[in-house]
């Protein structure tokens, strides 16, 4: 066995360059060219042992931080398949460095909006992604969030640590109740559907926009502006695209309740977050709870840290360990397929086998 502390190889010779660790055969077939594969970060170990046990040569980032601009671009040179996750920005550049012989680019996200899919589609490379496996992972935390930020526990628990508590108080900090209130999901896709569910043990009314989707979970469909107008609280679950860039503007903050809580655990993009900062300061809506932002991190001197009425956390959407396992292993799969001339078990892009 070989260790440095972070990396174990029982089976396999190890050799580190920097921060990245090769793992190889020691007797590997000389005649036998293996496929050159780059993982930009050390992702669980259920997907990537079986990346290991289908082909023992690879590649892998090992720091904490992900790879520079540079660093990728100069790694991805002549790589068959490639292993990613959303902090790396898959574009018309980063295709031009790798070079035609790639067969795959694999990311361990159920979203996409980091690569560029119509070039992908256009060179003829499949996009696999991870979409299912964090469904309820997603919708437990967009609930947790909504929680939080109705009866102000973030902000409760800031006040007893600093050792502001002197007694009981009828008036401490009073929060909305969730129980005949009404719950609007700003699309209806898997995530939103479970957070749909979810909302039914909390005696929730639901009503959602998604023109595509059908009611489910005792929710019903509505125009987006009677939503906002309704609902107690709105989660945000639409991905990231050109049409839903800062769906969530002054625009939209206006038309909620003024006691209204907005939670969004989908992309940080979808959010003005000048306009929320507004909104919030002025106390024209009564919180909100973020599991994402724009940018990620979240610079420290963001104007949003400055408010007691608005939780942030560090994208922990999918954050428990069996989802994360998950991901990893549908990655994994996705890029062995790849790699082995087969269809993607997941694709983004399936116009690609067209």
């Amino acid at each position: 066995m070989q260790t440095d502390g972070i990396f174990q190889s029982t089976d396999k010779a190890m050799t580190r360059v920097g921060l990245f660790y090769f793992w190889h055969e020691p007797d590997y077939t000389l005649d036998m060219t293996p496929p050159k594969i780059l993982i930009t970060r050390l992702i669980p170990d259920l997907g990537l042992n079986l990346v290991k046990e289908h082909f023992p040569t690879l590649e892998v980032f090992t720091a904490d931080l992900p790879p520079t601009r540079e660093q990728l671009l100069e790694k991805v040179r002549g790589v068959d398949g490639l292993l990613c996750l959303l902090t790396e920005r898959i574009d018309t550049e980063l295709m031009d460095a790798i070079g035609p012989q790639v067969k795959v680019i694999s990311s361990m996200s159920v979203g996409v909006d980091h690569i560029d899919l119509a070039e992908a589609t256009k060179r003829g490379i499949p996009i696999g992604n991870t979409p299912g496996v964090l469904t309820d992972a997603t919708a437990d935390q967009a609930f947790a969030l909504l929680l939080a930020a109705a009866r102000r526990i973030t902000e409760a628990e800031r006040f007893l640590r600093a050792g502001k508590w002197i007694t009981w108080c009828p008036s401490l900090f009073l929060g909305a109740d969730l129980h005949g209130a009404t719950l609007g999901i700003v699309g209806f896709g898997r995530i939103g559907q479970a957070v749909a569910k979810r909302a039914q043990g909390f005696g929730l009314r639901v009503i959602y926009h998604d023109p595509t989707a059908q009611p489910a979970f005792g929710s019903q469909p509505a125009e987006l502006d009677d939503l906002l107008r309704e609902s107690d609280f709105v989660s945000i679950h639409v991905p990231l695209t050109q049409k839903t860039k800062h769906l969530v503007d002054a625009e939209f903050l206006s038309k909620m309740k003024s006691n209204a809580v907005l939670v969004n655990t989908a992309r940080g993009g979808v959010v003005d977050q000048t306009a929320l900062y507004v909104a919030l300061k002025s106390k024209r809506i009564f919180a909100a709870a973020l599991d994402v932002t724009d940018p990620e991190p979240l610079p420290m001197d963001s104007p949003l840290l400055e408010l007691e009425n608005c939780i942030i956390v560090p994208h922990l959407g999918s954050a428990s360990k069996w989802t994360r396992d998950q991901m990893s292993l549908l990655a994994a799969q996705n890029l062995i397929a790849g790699l082995n001339g087969e269809r993607l078990p997941h694709c983004a892009n399936p116009d690609v086998y067209r």
